[in-house]
């Protein structure tokens, strides 16, 4: 007759430890009675890379904007989409473009759907929008949200390269 060991219980998943967290969360929780219009009245488009803690970095709080985060913080037509929503429907007036050193986006290429392509056997119907040149793409996501039809606020929009290692923003001027 043979003894075996005790089965551990299977450590949780990532996700359960995140709905674990929300239950102590929640349980302190008080609606702050918000509105979903920001109280600055401004939409940040950033990276969604960890590193950066877009409230902490901008001294904001909660309530104070509206955040769209995507690879690379690119504009594209989907953040045009959140931001005309952001603009049109909740007031928002200004666009802060936010992208940062050491992106993952700066070593990747187009070649990445061909890959993925391989892989999966289908084309994804998006583009990478990868780039060598951090400023000309903050320009041309400045450029892009200045020159949407569907955004009626296009005067206050400014752009910005995070440093990771400094968290210091540095402007750059549209092109």
């Amino acid at each position: 007759m043979s003894i075996s060991a005790p089965q551990s219980e299977p450590s949780p998943s990532t996700t359960d430890q995140l709905v674990a967290a929300n239950l102590t969360y929640a349980s302190t929780f008080t609606d702050p009675g918000m509105d979903a219009r920001p109280v600055r009245r401004v939409a940040v488009v950033a990276c969604m890379d960890a590193r950066l803690d877009l409230h902490a970095a901008l001294g904001l709080e909660l309530g104070d904007c509206h955040t769209i985060r995507n690879a690379g913080g690119v504009v594209t037509d989907d953040t045009i989409r959140s931001l005309t929503i952001s603009q049109r429907a909740l007031g928002t007036r200004s666009v802060v473009l936010i992208h940062h050193t050491g992106c993952g986006l700066l070593g990747l290429t187009e070649d990445f759907r061909h890959e993925l392509e391989q892989e999966v056997g289908q084309r994804p119907s998006w583009a990478v929008e990868s780039f060598k040149d951090l400023d000309q793409d903050v320009r041309q996501s400045i450029e892009r949200v200045r020159t949407s039809p569907f955004l009626p606020h296009r005067d206050d929009v400014r752009g910005f390269v995070f440093d990771v290692t400094s968290g210091r923003l540095r402007e750059v001027a549209p092109g």
